[in-house]
């Protein structure tokens, strides 16, 4: 691999490293910046289950556009003439499909299904990031905005 193809791929590594910090955050305790400073609804409850569950990875296209842009600089730094062009493309098209699981799996994050009885009587389910832990019979903050995000919390 040349020294252009190097700093061609250091870069490209550079510009994925923020986009892990795009995903939205399925926490408890992270609010976005417009659910700051607007009221919320808040209601108690009790814990009646705590399910472990998986928080399915978000695809943004940016890990898909990131690994082709990678695996097209890997694959031109291979051979030359004809071949080198099918490198490219061959070294784009797998670095796409790499970069699009790469990004799901590194968004994906363990949560937690909690069923909460609140005190009014309705029984509810909130599926958010286990970011703490919660046992059946812990009594619990019910946190709801006007657009319906719903968050538990002790």
């Amino acid at each position: 691999m040349n020294t252009l193809s190097r700093l061609s791929l250091l870069a490209i590594l550079l510009l994925l490293l923020p986009l892990a910090a795009c995903a939205p955050s399925t926490s408890g305790k992270v609010y976005s910046r417009d659910q700051a400073r607007v009221s919320h609804s808040v209601y108690y409850g009790t814990i009646l289950r705590a399910e472990p569950v998986t928080i399915e990875g978000t695809q943004t296209g940016a890990g898909t556009l990131a690994g082709g842009a990678l695996g097209g600089v890997a694959g031109h730094s291979v051979g030359g003439g004809h071949g080198q062009g099918l490198a490219t493309i061959g070294g784009a098209i797998a670095g796409a499909i790499a970069g699009s699981v790469i990004e799901k799996k590194a968004t994906t994050v363990p949560g937690v299904e909690l069923e909460v009885e609140l005190d009014n009587g309705e029984l509810i389910v909130v599926v958010q990031e286990a970011d703490a832990v919660y046992k059946v019979g812990d009594r619990v903050r019910v946190i709801k905005d006007a657009r319906g995000t719903t968050r538990v919390r002790q």
